[in-house]
């Protein structure tokens, strides 16, 4: 039974469920006796197991099994939190985290049995309590993916022979025999931890109406959808298929224990029935094993052969598309429908007005244009409003691993996050995770001393890494800050020297901010050792890198001896944008208006030469000058300007001025993606259609300042 079409709703689920695990693992460690966080475990479990039963997932379900059985003797009061239970409880939830990702990538579990996970958690359980692991779960060998548990003898029998057919059903039967259908009885057993059994019958019936027709069933299926029924229902069925594809369709569902399949003998009574129809009819009885005996070998292969093919055809096809969905208030949408109605009359006003017979004066028709206006501006901001997802759904994730950290490194430290519910476009939110893990990471690793070190300094023995969220106009700044060390200037100066970053009189001509931004050159690293945390030259880079990809940029201030901190500015969103948009030559570009100081007339004589560059002098503060007509190779246009007009732009604290010929004005442009088609790609971050139809080039600002 394919069950791909609810892969995506199971996997955003899933992540929900594995957050609640991983948030009160961390309040128990502190609060072993909080059973609030206790019956949320249970409960998360609970949902985890069932789900991943449902969508067939056998080892994520034991796994689940197993833990939910820890807390629910733990909420019993046979067994308390002990720092031991958690420690294994945090590997269960890397386990679960990384059949996850098999799950994204592949659409399936992988093979990996966390046999030492399970084992140690029922150890665990048996010693708390004095049972015997069977009494906290369930036989591992009835669960163990790929093994088949075979009934006990006599238990299980072709319940299906009991079935009565009515006169009133006897008809079908004759005309099912006259269209060569084969008519089978069906007994179905399920596997007695079995979860969501109508569930599962459900699946059983949909596989068997694809191969043919479900006559009747016992109980029947208002009682089978109420669950109504032990572990075993009987089932009447007409098909076209062999017994044995039945019985496969059958077995290949999970928690399926057995499905006894056979002929289906009715009294129904055919008096025209001759005595040569019935030896035919015996005959055609009598081949069929032997058919389904001789073509057995060459029917399974076959099978196989498809089965395969569909699996790995189902692999590429059904993976799921991971980030693509967003959760919206209904009250949002409520506020997109009513402005997608005034839309529509915004639409119909104009149509009225052009095509109305009496002339219309200019005034009637720029009222509509404003209406729209007014329109389409409110109905951005709401899209806007639900695409925006709370940062809270990446940062959440970083207390574990700060707690992780802190055995891993020796070092006692503790994480305090703000500005959580703080908004960010959803496609902001999906990049911005590795970022923020590498500069936690390099927090902890670099930033805070050992112990030993913060109490010969007299400083608190537990070091404090702070993550600060908040909106700062049309931009969302991220900061990442701690009390530790700082950076040591001088030792950065003399590592760039080292590696050939710069030579030393170039380092000694340095600011102490220029220094630091070496740090973000790539391979760059003042670790003195490697390590699985740190110190192998791929980490700043990559955020600087991610940072701008994102249109954003990064900035790091230092004191040395009292720590670092590390501001991320973020666009909002990355899909519509204010924007000036300026001529160069004949061709229109887009700056984005987010990065846009002021816009200055300098007259020709004021342009000054530093070391053969452009520069100007503005408000006492010396601006480059970047003639972008030749960064871009724009053919010259029909300009003879008396003065030129600079567009000074920032990045951080730098500011750079851009020469342009022409001011065209601000406008609220939609970004679409260039893809391959821009050579010169890292200048340019995407184009928009304008009003006439034209294209214009939008210009990353973080590449030329």
């Amino acid at each position: 039974m394919d069950v791909s079409q609810y892969l995506e709703i199971f996997i955003d689920e899933t992540k929900e469920h594995l957050q609640t695990l991983s948030d009160q693992f961390m309040i128990i460690e502190q609060e072993p006796e909080n059973m609030d966080s206790i019956n949320e475990i249970f409960r998360a479990a609970h949902s985890l197991k069932g789900m991943a039963g449902t969508m067939g997932f056998k080892r994520m379900q034991r796994l689940t099994h197993d833990m939910e059985n820890v807390f629910q003797e733990i909420r019993s009061g046979n067994m308390s939190v002990q720092p031991e239970l958690v420690d294994v409880l945090f590997r269960g939830l890397d386990a679960l985290e990384a059949y996850l990702a098999e799950i994204v990538e592949t659409a399936n579990e992988g093979t990996e049995e966390n046999e030492e996970i399970i084992n140690t958690l029922n150890s665990i359980a048996e010693k708390a309590t004095g049972k015997k692991g069977s009494d906290t779960a369930p036989a591992s060998k009835e669960e163990k993916p790929g093994q088949e548990t075979a009934p006990s003898a006599g238990t299980e029998s072709a319940k299906y022979k009991e079935i009565q057919i009515s006169e009133y059903e006897q008809g079908t039967f004759e005309k099912a025999l006259k269209d060569d259908m084969n008519i089978f009885g069906i007994t179905v057993y399920l596997e007695e931890n079995c979860i969501l059994k109508a569930a599962r019958a459900f699946l059983v019936f949909k596989a068997l109406e694809e191969l043919g027709e479900v006559i009747k069933s016992v109980p029947n299926v208002q009682d089978i959808e109420d669950e109504k029924f032990s572990l075993d229902f009987s089932l009447v069925y007409f098909t076209k298929e062999s017994m044995e594809k039945v019985k496969e369709a059958i077995e290949s569902i999970s928690e399926i224990r057995m499905a006894i399949v056979g002929p289906f003998e009715a009294d129904i009574k055919q008096e025209e029935k001759t005595e040569a129809s019935q030896d035919s009819g015996a005959e055609k009885k009598t081949e069929e094993p032997k058919k389904t005996g001789a073509a057995a070998a060459t029917q399974t292969a076959a099978q196989k052969e498809t089965k395969q093919t569909t699996q790995k055809t189902a692999q590429k096809t059904t993976k799921p598309t991971v980030g693509r969905t967003v959760r919206v208030d209904i009250e949002k949408l409520d506020v997109l429908m009513n402005l997608v109605s005034e839309l529509i009359i915004a639409k119909n006003g104009l149509v009225s007005i052009n095509s109305s017979e009496e002339a219309k004066s200019d005034s009637d028709f720029n009222e509509q244009i404003e209406y729209l206006e007014s329109v389409t501006t409110n109905l951005h901001e709401s899209v806007m409003k639900v695409r925006m997802v709370p940062i809270e759904s990446v940062v959440n994730r970083f207390p574990r691993m700060i707690r992780d950290l802190t055995k891993k490194l020796g070092k006692k430290m503790e994480l305090h996050m703000s500005g959580e519910e703080t908004e960010l476009d959803r496609t902001v939110i999906d990049e911005i995770g590795d970022p923020l893990q590498h500069l936690l990471r390099n927090s902890a690793d670099h930033g805070l001393e050992s112990n030993e070190e913060r109490i010969r300094l007299g400083k608190d023995e537990v070091g404090h890494i702070y993550l600060d969220a908040y909106q700062d106009g049309n931009n969302v700044n991220i900061e990442v800050r701690d009390d530790g060390a700082g950076i040591d200037i001088e030792k950065v100066r003399n590592k760039a020297i080292e590696k050939g970053n710069v030579t030393p009189e170039q380092a000694e001509a340095m600011t102490d901010k220029e220094v630091i931004d070496l740090l973000f050159k790539p391979s760059f690293s003042t670790a003195e050792k490697i390590t699985d945390v740190s110190g192998r030259g791929v980490g700043l880079d990559v955020v600087k890198t991610k940072i701008e990809g994102l249109g954003g940029n990064i900035e790091c201030k230092t004191e040395l001896g009292e720590g670092s901190s590390f501001i991320i500015h973020l666009p909002l969103t990355l899909a519509i944008i204010q924007a000036l948009m300026v001529e160069l030559g004949t061709e229109k570009y887009a700056i984005p208006l987010g990065s846009i100081q002021t816009i200055e007339d300098v007259a020709f004589e004021d342009i000054k030469h530093v070391q053969t560059k452009e520069v100007i002098n503005l408000r006492g503060s010396v601006v480059p000058l970047i003639r972008l007509d030749q960064i871009l190779e724009v053919e010259p246009g029909d300009f003879h300007p008396e003065s030129l007009t600079v567009v000074i732009v920032q990045k951080g604290d730098k500011q750079a001025g851009l020469v342009v010929d022409n001011l065209i004005g601000q406008q609220e442009i939609v970004i679409k993606s260039i893809g391959d088609y821009i050579r010169c790609s890292k200048l340019i971050s995407g184009a928009t259609i304008l009003g006439d139809g034209e294209v214009a080039l939008i210009l990353e600002v973080n590449t030329l300042v």
